[in-house]
């Protein structure tokens, strides 16, 4: 796999499987998964946006990050399991994972996504790496999802994943909700507001059927994290 950037030119799907040596047959699943909504929205031509493969990569990424870590850490708990996941899979990381890859240059985005610097996001490149790990899964099985993972996953593991100041906020609110046999705690989306490259999302949780903190981030994930982290904070002001 040839990881060299190719700077901030566009690139074709064909020179992406070409250079990353990927097994793709058919050309229309990886475009596909590189084509952002904002991009259909200017070619009515093109088919399908990738969330879809997106949703796909996400539980892929979930599972074969899950069973690296049980395997790596027999002697870790649950909880402590479910943040290291997190971490691994977390927007950061994953955009991280698709500069790793120089996935930008390659993203089919709309001309104002492109203009407002869409392939710099995080957000963006996190979604182009979970549509092209679910358009992997499609094309090929779960042990070359795992070659293809597990080098990029050891790379960054001594990093951070024993840094306790980088636990997932929403991996310890559900430790306490569930200590208190509350049950795990739902992350409602209040709004979406904004244009594609300004999106805004608030999200609120409830735990128990009482609702806690609220958030605010330009990603569900982000806002989700930040309403969690508040809750935290609530948690902590409001108990002995």
């Amino acid at each position: 796999m040839n990881l060299i950037p190719n700077g901030d030119r566009e690139e074709s799907p064909a020179v992406l499987v070409k250079r990353l040596e990927l097994p793709f047959k058919n050309l229309l699943l990886i475009t596909r998964a590189l084509t952002h909504r904002s991009y259909i929205n200017e070619h009515p031509e093109a088919l399908e946006d990738n969330e879809r493969l997106e949703f796909l990569g996400d539980a892929v990424l979930d599972f074969v990050a899950g069973a690296w870590l049980y395997n790596l850490f027999p002697e870790k708990a649950e909880g402590e399991l479910t943040r290291m996941r997190s971490a691994l899979v977390c927007t950061e990381q994953l955009a991280e994972f698709a500069r790793a890859l120089d996935l930008g240059p390659a993203m089919r985005l709309g001309h104002g996504e492109d203009q407002a610097g869409g392939r710099q996001r995080d957000v963006l490149l996190c979604a182009t790496f979970e549509a092209l790990v679910g358009a992997l899964y499609l094309q090929n099985d779960i042990s070359f999802i795992q070659h293809f993972l597990h080098p990029m996953m050891e790379a960054v593991s001594e990093q951070f994943l024993f840094r306790d100041d980088l636990q997932d906020p929403k991996s310890r609110l559900q430790e306490w909700s569930q200590g208190k046999k509350l049950g795990i705690p739902q992350y409602v989306t209040l709004q979406a507001s904004g244009p594609d490259h300004e999106r805004k999302f608030e999200v609120e949780v409830h735990i128990g059927g009482k609702v806690y903190g609220h958030g605010v981030g330009r990603n569900k994930q982000t806002a989700a994290r930040m309403a969690a982290q508040a809750t935290l904070e609530i948690i902590e002001n409001s108990e002995p």
